[in-house]
């Protein structure tokens, strides 16, 4: 994020994430002893700006975020992602803290620190650096999960191609770009997130022009197979994301590409087949009109084909007119849609609470892929918590919805995890029932009472009349007791 001023308000804001329960302090580290967990906001901004004067320096605070993908990493998984980011930037020694939000769909944290070196008093070199920040965040992934672009790059680039719109076509499908070189025009760099990860020469493109393939004929039967399985209908996928982020004046700034968005298209089956078979389709188009070609990359068998030579595209996927959003797209995908049942609940739902997006059937792909495990438990957690407490099932701003589908049973619905299942498996039988029958329960617990009160009285009646009949009866001496004390007296 931008430099701010010298009263950093990135601490405020994170601490006031934290009290509202959104926001959880995962790390604070590099500062003295007596700024710890239990300082207020004011001493670790105190703390902050002590060690910021440079009079060079107008704007020391340095605020970074790093987002994942939904619940792609855990709190404690992106707290180390940020540590390791702080050592790649040159703020390792610094002192920052680490703040994990959960108020969006995505699992993100804030970082926050000072540009200016507490040991030197100078500022730390910030030239280039959102470049700087990818290349670190690159760097880092790979050392904590072996995510390699290089190596990655390096599979791709072996791939047999028979065009360089084909190579272009597979490196941009990857997340990387291809440049022709302005120094020299038979090179080309070949970019990811904007640093250059390769220079190619011309000569090291080979192209693969073989006629006779086998397994363009097997992906044809596949594609014969699978269209009658899943839906063929292709839609538009509309990605305006960066224009709504945009501040006031970018937008000002940037009037030329503001109405612009970014335009795909999708449909259940091409994602069937990549998740199945590794066979990726990708459509050609011009701004927002309708396909004219599409290109296969198999995954499988590293090569890349003009889609027409397999199968005629309007044979294949049938086009509609109908498109979504990208974020509503993406979180639509992330669902875990195993049945016909479970995509009627979800379609309701959202018709339900998003009435202004038309979202339909053939919008939600089949995903038959289970929840983690940790994201499960998190799931069966906060439903049952969401039982026991009797939390209104009707609020429509929680995260959690419980609802009965055609077949009467009845299935949980998280928004927050995407996560749609049946209810009795998730939280068992024994919560399931008192989620059931609740009234029921108190009538038995009332009952139950009842009858206890009912012999309580009927035994203190009891003991009132024993103690009344031994006052009136109980308390004259026995006949034969008073004889036997007579007959004693004479003796005496």
């Amino acid at each position: 994020m931008k430099p701010a001023g010298f009263s950093f308000p990135g601490v405020n804001y994170n601490d006031k994430k934290v009290n509202k329960g959104t926001g959880e302090l995962m790390l604070m580290k590099n500062f003295p002893s007596f700024i710890n967990e239990a300082s207020s906001q004011k001493e670790v901004r105190d703390y902050l700006k002590s060690i910021s004067k440079n009079e060079k320096v107008k704007k020391p605070q340095f605020h970074s975020v790093i987002s994942t993908k939904f619940q792609g990493h855990s709190k404690e998984e992106l707290k180390n992602v940020a540590e390791g980011f702080m050592n790649e930037m040159g703020y390792g020694t610094q002192p920052f803290i680490v703040v994990f939000h959960k108020d969006t769909d995505n699992n993100h944290v804030h970082i926050v620190s000072t540009r200016v070196d507490k040991q030197s008093g100078k500022k730390i070199d910030d030239s280039y650096e959102r470049l700087k920040a990818q290349k670190a965040l690159s760097n880092t992934m790979g050392k904590l999960y072996g995510q390699s672009p290089e190596a990655e790059l390096h599979k791709l680039l072996n791939y047999k191609i028979s065009s360089f719109s084909q190579l272009e076509t597979l490196l941009h499908r990857n997340g990387y770009k291809i440049n022709r070189n302005t120094n020299d025009e038979n090179f080309y760099s070949i970019l990811k997130n904007g640093v250059i990860q390769r220079t190619l020469s011309g000569n090291q493109i080979v192209f693969d022009n073989s006629k006779s393939d086998s397994r363009a004929r097997q992906i044809k039967a596949i594609l014969n197979k699978y269209k009658e399985l899943y839906s063929n209908k292709v839609f538009k996928v509309e990605d305006n994301r960066r224009s709504q982020s945009m501040l006031p004046q970018e937008k000002i700034a940037d009037r030329e590409n503001l109405s612009k968005s970014k335009t795909e298209f999708e449909s259940e089956l091409q994602k069937k087949l990549k998740d199945v078979f590794g066979i990726d389709m990708v459509f050609h188009h011009k701004e927002d009109k309708n396909p004219f070609g599409y290109t296969v990359i198999d995954h499988k068998t590293g090569k890349v084909y003009k889609g027409g030579d397999i199968m005629k595209m309007n044979e294949v996927f049938e086009f509609t007119s109908d498109k979504l959003d990208k974020k509503t797209f993406e979180i639509l995908k992330d669902y875990n849609i195993r049945n016909q049942e479970t995509r009627k609940i979800l379609l309701e739902f959202f018709k339900k609470n998003n009435p202004e997006t038309e979202i339909k059937d053939f919008m939600m792909f089949e995903n038959r892929g289970k929840k983690d495990l940790e994201t499960y438990r998190k799931v069966q957690f906060e439903v049952k918590d969401f039982i026991r407490n009797n939390k209104n099932t009707n609020d429509e701003k929680k995260d959690i919805s419980i609802t009965t589908a055609e077949d009467g049973k009845l299935y949980a619905l998280h928004t927050r995890f995407h996560y749609v299942g049946k209810l009795q498996p998730l939280i068992g039988e024994k919560e399931y029932q008192k989620f059931l029958n609740p009234i029921g329960i108190n009538e038995v617990q009332t009952e139950n009472r009842t009858e206890n009160n009912k012999k309580t009285e009927l035994n203190k009646a009891v003991n009132e009349m024993l103690f009344e009949w031994m006052k009136s009866s109980g308390t004259a001496k026995d006949s034969a007791e008073n004889e036997l004390k007579k007959r004693r007296r004479k003796r005496r």
